[in-house]
């Protein structure tokens, strides 16, 4: 698997020599929204696994495992949502600014 990774890098890098384009220019370039959406998501986790402990704890019978699962990918999911929705926003604010 490093090989495969390694070997796309390398015919990346080429094929941006071929262009005329210089690798190293975008190798460092900076993902400005990246700890925005690891926050969002683990936040949205971290509110799904609260939800499903409260409910867990409201249920007579306190073995729903499914409960934490569903709730951390639904909570999960709706931080990543959110995310995109402030990059979104974000972009086309620039995008009529330029």
């Amino acid at each position: 698997m490093v090989f495969g990774i390694i070997y796309l890098r390398t015919r990346e890098n080429m094929a941006m020599i071929e262009k005329g384009m210089n690798p190293k220019q975008y190798a460092n370039r900076p993902a400005p929204f990246r700890s925005l959406k690891t926050g969002l998501l683990f936040l949205g986790a971290g509110v799904g696994l609260f939800l499903a402990y409260i409910i867990d704890r409201n249920m007579p019978s306190h073995d729903n495992p499914a409960v934490y699962f569903s709730l951390i990918a639904i909570g999960g999911g709706l931080g990543l949502v959110t995310s995109y929705a402030v990059e979104k926003k974000e972009w086309l604010s620039n995008k009529d600014i330029m």
